[in-house]
């Protein structure tokens, strides 16, 4: 494991390890916040970065092999650890958001991943994964819309864990997916427990705001496979809304 840097307040973790990864930090360099004033996520949205949560960046190296299934697997295996640490209900929403799935009621994001790519002297080709997970929330921080679409770990345990342990599962979660994914029995783990947890199979989808088919699997490089009426089409980037059951 690499060295950690840790910050009180932090513009980015994102944009501090992208740094730290074009100047030559090792594989496993972690960034930490506690409070991000400039969070960033997919898409070029801003990350809602309140007190209470963990704002951690890790660097990787890029996959030789399957390079679009990392983010996918990061993901996949810390629902994974956070569902069997914490008995957290949770699923893999494409292509990054871990959502908690409740009866009678809405999903709620936990979770998300962000992934970029840079040049690295030491790794060639460097994968930041940036990975945000609601650990204690003040719902008083957020806009009214976004605080009634998320959830915190801490309305599943009691008391609510530490911070530090969260970090833990993340780390291991993000250097546990690149390991998987250097070796084709490993793809293949990453690719089964992603399908495992994928979540809206079988339900209607619109990408960048168009309706585009339904979902129906995952593909082999970590693409999105829908269903339309004439075709099956795959989503390789895009803002992916679920249509929600009524």
């Amino acid at each position: 494991m690499g060295p950690r840097e840790f910050y009180e307040t932090l513009s980015s973790t994102q944009d501090r390890a992208l740094t730290l990864a074009r100047e030559g930090a090792p594989e496993g360099t972690r960034v930490v916040a506690r409070r991000q004033t400039r969070g960033r996520g997919r898409l070029a949205r801003s990350w809602e970065s309140p007190e209470g949560g963990l704002y951690c960046s890790i660097l990787l190296p890029r996959p030789s092999e399957h390079p679009g299934l990392l983010p996918l697997t990061v993901g996949a295996r810390l629902a994974s650890a956070l569902r069997d640490v914490y008995s957290v209900p949770l699923a893999l929403k494409w292509p990054n958001d871990l959502l908690v799935r409740e009866p009678d009621r809405p999903p709620r994001k936990l979770s998300g991943i962000l992934t970029d790519e840079v040049a690295s002297p030491t790794l060639g080709r460097a994968v930041v994964a940036g990975v945000g997970v609601n650990v204690r929330l003040d719902r008083g921080s957020l806009p009214s819309p976004l605080s009634e679409s998320v959830a915190a770990l801490e309305e599943f345990v009691s008391p609510p864990p530490e911070l530090e342990d969260v970090e833990a599962l993340v780390v291991a979660a993000a250097l546990g997916a690149a390991h998987w994914l250097s070796s084709e029995e490993g793809a293949r783990r990453a690719r089964d427990l992603c399908r495992e947890l994928l979540y809206g199979v079988g339900r209607p989808v619109t990408v960048d705001g168009r309706p585009a088919g339904t979902i129906e699997a995952l593909g082999e490089e970590g693409e999105l496979l829908l269903a339309t009426s004439t075709d099956r089409v795959a989503i390789w980037a895009g803002d992916v809304r679920v249509e929600e059951a009524r």
